[in-house]
C-alpha cells in the first residue's frame, strides 16, 4: 500500500530545473518543465496536476527539491495509515 504521495503542478512549473538537479531519481526535464518520472494525471483534477505513489523511502530529497522550487509547485503528501 502506498505510504507516500508526490504531487506536480506542472501547469505552474516554470522550468528552473532545481528539482531534476536535486532529485534526478524521481524529477528530469522535458522540455521547459520538469516531469516526475513514473507520473499519471491525477483523477478528478485540472489538467496540470500529476502524482506518482510510493510506497516506501523518506522521500527526503523530494522534499528538497519541493522546498528549492521557487514556485508552489511540488507536494510531498504521507497516507493516512
Amino acid at each position: 500500500m502506498p505510504k507516500w504521495v508526490i504531487e506536480h503542478h506542472k501547469d505552474i512549473c516554470i522550468g528552473c530545473g532545481a528539482c531534476a538537479a536535486i532529485e534526478p531519481k524521481h524529477w528530469k526535464m522535458e522540455g521547459d518543465k520538469s516531469h516526475l518520472n513514473g507520473s499519471q494525471k491525477k483523477d478528478g483534477n485540472p489538467d496540470g496536476v500529476w502524482e506518482i505513489k510510493e510506497v516506501e523511502g523518506d522521500l527526503e530529497l523530494n522534499q528538497e527539491a519541493a522546498d528549492s522550487c521557487p514556485v508552489p509547485c511540488i507536494f510531498i503528501k504521507k497516507l493516512k495509515d
